[in-house]
């Protein structure tokens, strides 16, 4: 039988970076592809709002060096990645502390390295071994004013929570898989870790890495964060977040994405559109967040969602805790993490201003202005009284929620010529998305054969048509929803 006219191979709704990447893959097989946005910009939750030469994000979600879908992903060969500094600051008991700061890159030899830089040296005598790990924390905190202290145990501890991260940073993907499930915050109790230790490090740690302070999110997915955190270095994109959905849009063929254009209905071979009319083809991939592909697929599960609020400030004087990251352990305010952006990444900010950014998740207070204000001041050892605020950027379903049994492999196929991707369909992080777009194409290539299929016609009534998007996935079994 004769197949219909149709513009394009495939249709992906939705230009995140999860239907960005997916395209990328498409296109470079020879699959043509046509992605359709209703915003008026790509990127979706990855937005970055410009104000007086700030570059402030939305949401602000930490990425990780160790994250393989920012190396495997076609597009992204430019994104430039700024990293924190080296370890964690900590706030606890009215102190900062510096953990972690040998871990990055080095495997389990930098997790080895943290035992000793978490221990904090309470006695005067040392190892040979361990002199070198010493002076790099004694450096960092010369540099930081952050006092030394025992506040994530004694040095038994200290070994115990080493071991525990040098485990996870050589461990396989499918062990940690493997392992049974539990809320992150009942696994870390169970597995001989003091309350002292989960309290004064881990929690605060994880809180920032999946955007879940009551560590509800299941253990699998909480080992993945805390061994990315072990084997790389915590870091945001240079120039905000949305440099990275702007990248993967830009390397795609001329033509490939069209913003402003809101669908309104899908089918296996039909896109219809509110303003822009129909779009025949012979597969749709769905690539908005889980509400709005819920409301295009009936019957897709919509997950509880982490709401977050990003608050950006400028002063006259940056805090004095350089490039690094600082958690909250006290629960002592609303902010969980905040940081010096501009010292990470200088391109976020006029020269000679600092851009402090903090995050509260969960509901934020009533008063939210003062209660960060004041939450801050503790938090950096001084005055918040005459900084500005330049924006406040609340997002009440920011981050998908994890909690267990939770599938980090959702099907992406839903039936043959119908498929969805984007954070909801794997881990709620960039790494997450990024790999469920690549799960989706493969799926499309195989169902369609991953050959080359027509040439390309335009869109007729697209307002508004900007370059796109790339991704490969590994094949996936077919599977329901």
């Amino acid at each position: 039988m004769l197949e219909p006219a149709y513009q394009a191979d495939v249709v992906i709704v939705g230009a995140g970076v999860a239907g960005l990447a997916a395209a990328h893959r498409l296109t470079s097989a020879g699959v043509t592809t046509a992605v359709l946005e209703a915003a008026p910009y790509v990127g979706g939750r990855m937005a970055t709002e410009k104000v007086d030469g700030f570059r402030l994000d939305r949401v602000g979600q930490l990425l990780s060096t160790a994250y393989p879908e920012l190396r495997l992903t076609p597009g992204l060969d430019a994104l430039v990645l700024r990293p924190f500094a080296p370890g964690v600051l900590v706030h606890s008991d009215g102190r900062r502390h510096l953990a972690g700061a040998s871990l990055g890159g080095g495997g389990a030899r930098g997790a080895l390295g943290a035992v000793r830089a978490l221990a904090s040296a309470p006695r005067p005598a040392r190892s040979v071994r361990s002199v070198r790990s010493s002076r790099t924390v004694a450096s960092a905190m010369a540099r930081t004013g952050a006092p030394l202290g025992g506040a994530f145990g004694g040095a038994v501890d200290q070994a115990r929570l080493g071991a525990a991260l040098t485990r996870l940073a050589g461990a396989p993907v499918h062990r940690l898989l493997a392992r049974p499930e539990l809320p992150a915050a009942q696994a870390l109790a169970s597995r001989g870790l003091p309350a002292r230790t989960i309290e004064g490090f881990l929690r605060p740690l994880l809180a920032a890495l999946l955007c879940d302070p009551e560590l509800t999110t299941s253990s699998r997915c909480a080992d993945l964060a805390l061994r990315a955190f072990a084997s790389g270095r915590l870091c945001v994109p240079e120039g905000g977040a949305e440099t990275l959905p702007e990248l993967l849009a830009r390397a795609l063929p001329p033509g490939t994405v069209h913003t402003g254009v809101r669908v309104t209905s899908i089918a296996t071979n039909l896109v219809t559109t509110a303003d822009h009319g129909e779009l025949r083809c012979r597969a749709v991939l769905v690539a908005t967040d889980a509400r709005a592909a819920a409301g295009l697929l009936p019957g897709l599960r919509v997950p509880d969602f982490h709401p977050v609020t990003v608050v950006h400030h400028t002063a006259d004087e940056a805090p004095a805790t350089g490039a690094s990251l600082l958690l909250e352990a006290d629960r002592g305010g609303p902010v969980t993490h905040t940081a010096v952006i501009s010292r990470v990444d200088p391109s976020r900010s006029p020269a000679g201003r600092p851009l402090i950014s903090s995050t509260v998740l969960g509901t934020p207070p009533q008063d939210l202005e003062t209660a960060v204000r004041t939450h801050l001041s503790r938090l950096y050892g001084m005055s918040t009284t005459r900084w500005e605020t330049l924006a406040v950027h609340h997002t009440a379903e920011a981050v998908p929620s994890m909690r267990p049994p939770h599938d980090l492999r959702r099907p992406v196929r839903l039936l043959a010529g119908l498929y969805v991707c984007g954070d909801h369909r794997d881990t709620s992080t960039v790494q997450g998305a990024l790999y469920s777009g690549h799960r989706a194409a493969s799926a499309i290539l195989t169902d369609l054969g991953a050959g080359p299929m027509h040439m390309a016609e335009p869109l007729a009534t697209a307002a508004k048509t900007q370059a796109t998007t790339e991704a490969t996935p590994e094949a996936e079994e077919a599977a329901a929803a």
